[in-house]
């Protein structure tokens, strides 16, 4: 497969795990900057290699193949950001961009052997579960995003999904890192914002920032 057709089922597939996922059309031709024309014609010879599910002004879906397809190439790119963490000792946005290019080079025999020398891990960096070689991806049940954690209590940070780097850099001068106990101060409904507190310090999170921030929760502290 060509790199632009691995990314275009990517990106469906991470676009519809989001919460209020959107995997129209326009979208996917934003987050790849494509036009839609070129969206539109990429869809319509997907659609006919059986990869995706393409309806005039419908949703794009993958098909079972095309979510193989995704998941093998996002097996990859997060084998190789947990190697490039681990060797190099690269920022989070570092190894995703490396990952990006990294991951249609790639073979499945590599992938494997970097999977064993790895030691087989679940997640990556960032918390996101590694596919298993036959597509298998393990749900966490016991995580939750932050913007639906109750407040008056105390969560650890489990995932942060995300690519971009101005994202990355607030958590970092914000101490918001997997693994970091988090304490969800106040949920505000109207205004779809979370305070909440890290290290004595209070942060107000706009929802943009709290949907895609993974917590597990945790005793009280």
């Amino acid at each position: 497969m060509t790199v632009s057709v691995e990314n275009f089922v990517k990106a469906i597939y991470k676009q519809s795990k989001l919460s209020g996922a959107d995997t129209r059309l326009s979208t996917i031709a934003g987050l790849l900057r494509i036009t839609n024309a070129a969206a539109t014609d990429m869809a319509r010879k997907l659609a006919l290699k059986k990869l995706v599910n393409y309806t005039k002004y419908k949703p794009l879906t993958l098909t079972p193949t095309g979510n193989q397809l995704a998941l093998n190439v996002i097996r990859k790119h997060r084998l190789w950001e947990s190697f490039l963490y681990k060797t190099l000792n690269l920022s989070l946005h570092e190894i995703h961009q490396e990952a990006e290019q990294l991951e249609h080079l790639t073979s499945d025999f590599l992938a494997d052997e970097i999977d064993k020398h790895l030691g087989n891990p679940a997640t990556d960096p960032h918390g996101d579960p590694i596919p298993a070689l036959n597509g298998k991806i393990k749900n966490d049940r016991s995580q939750m995003l932050l913007s639906e954690a109750n407040a008056g209590y105390m969560y650890e940070i489990s995932r942060l999904f995300s690519s971009d780097k101005d994202f990355f850099d607030f958590c970092h001068l914000n101490h918001i890192a997997i693994g970091s106990n988090i304490w969800v101060e106040k949920q505000y409904g109207f205004n779809k914002m979370t305070e909440v507190k890290i290290k004595q310090n209070k942060i107000l999170l706009n929802e943009d920032f709290a949907n895609v921030i993974y917590v597990r929760q945790t005793k009280d502290v």
